[in-house]
């Protein structure tokens, strides 16, 4: 949708039918959410392709661009509910000023972290949970990864302001132009070229950057607002709504980055306990199926940030009545979706983890076994993402990170201690699934106070 001006985007958003609206929205959110998946997933194939300490430090430097993500959704997220209610209450001014306070903060974040992390990034593969073995992988492709830290957090900031505004399109051109050159330099760099796991690295970084030139550009475009550098005008009160409204992604991915830390040293651990079994391959096994999990979410989240801005546009304009309705919408849809991926994962784990791993038994063994633990609870993530989505477009900052900071958080890290204890490697594999369960409890708690609150106005 091409809008001609801020006005003309604002009343589509509030006057469309509601299940057209987000359905419209949440097209190419998918695509891009799919594709970016799936690049993810690339990295891990090709390189799977060297070793399995290769594969596993993969694993081990998620954690980091977990960090990175974090700090990008922190002000992509925080800056972007702020402009859409802004936008929806017709205060384009508030709106323009929010982004350049959101996107030049991000940009110096991603230096700072690129920075501290280049200095210390030996003890920081350590401490990520890399062994001896797979130390020298992790080094090679982690330094190469910090490179493109600053147009990470950039680039989710401006993808997320879009995609707020309603301008999910454009965003999506600026995602997946990256994820599809990552696509192709990953077999050129790591076999052609003979640049092994570093390769792989520098064809993330350079997508990264390509990313990010591109979606700059569709700032231009479709009535967005335009990020200007006069308009960086940092005080107390925007970063007090950043904080509200980012908060719970920083919660999310910054604890996702520590569950993994955590989960990367438990299969370490409990996978070198096991006769025939080595840590590496355990780690290696469950860095594969983090990767096929994201990939079976990503297609949810997409739905969910088709949702976000009819959320954060309506609450602003206090039509709680279309915000409940689209909520609803999408948690129904979600459900029936993810019953099917998850039969599909139990049905075919071995199938998928060999496609990553096929010569490593042990990795497969391990693989198979989370995956499946995992997929059993994939439908319960039909409530829980989009009870988050909701809580955070309309503001909720503290409701909102309780929700997001327990399914890889509050849940997961006790779990991924307290399971393996008892039960070994076991433990590690069924970590995930536990932690959705109790997930589901804390979201329901949280979420009906607030559709109650919502649905006293209607009245």
């Amino acid at each position: 949708m091409n809008y001609a001006n801020a006005e003309e985007k604002r009343i589509y958003m509030l006057e469309t039918p509601v299940k057209k609206l987000v359905c419209t929205l949440a097209g190419p959110t998918i695509l891009s959410m799919l594709i970016t998946s799936f690049y993810n997933m690339a990295d891990t194939f090709f390189v799977g392709r060297i070793n399995t300490q290769a594969t596993a430090a993969v694993g081990v430097v998620f954690s980091v661009m977990a960090i990175i993500q974090a700090t990008g959704f922190f002000f992509g997220h925080g800056s972007g509910n702020y402009i859409s209610r802004k936008l929806g209450a017709g205060d384009t001014d508030e709106a323009e000023k929010m982004s350049a306070v959101g996107f030049f903060s991000a940009v110096m974040a991603g230096v700072v972290i690129m920075i501290v992390c280049l200095i210390f990034v030996k003890p920081l593969a350590y401490l990520l949970g890399s062994t001896d073995t797979i130390l020298p992988y992790t080094i090679s492709y982690m330094r190469i990864i910090l490179i493109g830290a600053p147009a990470m957090t950039s680039s989710l900031v401006l993808n997320n302001q879009m995609r707020f505004q309603g301008s999910a399109f454009y965003a999506m051109i600026g995602i997946v132009s990256g994820a599809v050159l990552n696509i192709v330099l990953d077999p050129l760099l790591i076999f052609k070229f003979g640049l092994g796991i570093a390769g792989a690295a520098l064809a993330t970084t350079i997508s990264q950057y390509v990313s990010f030139v591109f979606l700059l550009f569709m700032t231009k475009q479709g009535g967005n607002v335009r990020i200007k550098l006069s308009n960086f005008k940092p005080s107390l009160h925007y970063y007090r709504e950043i904080i509200r409204g980012g908060t719970p992604s920083l919660c999310r991915q910054g604890l996702a980055s520590v569950a993994t830390i955590c989960l990367n040293h438990s299969a370490g651990i409990y996978g070198d306990a096991l006769a025939g079994m080595t840590g590496d391959a355990a780690i290696a096994g469950m860095s594969i199926v983090t990767r096929i999990a994201m990939f079976a979410n990503s297609a949810l989240i997409g739905f969910g940030q088709g949702f976000q801005p009819v959320c954060g546009f309506n609450y602003g304009a206090k039509k709680y009545n279309r915000v409940l309705e689209a909520f609803w919408f999408c948690v129904k849809y979600s459900f029936v979706f993810l019953v099917v991926v998850a039969a599909a994962g139990v049905a075919f784990a071995p199938d998928l983890i060999s496609l990553f791993r096929k010569e490593d038994m042990n990795v497969i063994e391990v693989g198979t076994a989370a995956l499946r633990f995992q997929a059993v609870t994939f439908p319960l993530n039909a409530w829980i993402v989009m009870c988050n989505m909701m809580l955070q477009s309309i503001g909720k900052g503290l409701k909102a990170s309780i929700v997001a900071s327990a399914r890889q958080g509050l849940c997961f890290i006790p779990l991924i201690f307290i399971l393996p204890r008892f039960i070994g490697l076991t433990g590690v594999e069924m970590s995930q699934m536990f932690s959705d369960i109790i997930t589901l409890v804390i979201s329901i708690l949280i979420g009906f106070s607030v559709i109650r609150e919502m649905q006293r106005e209607i009245e």
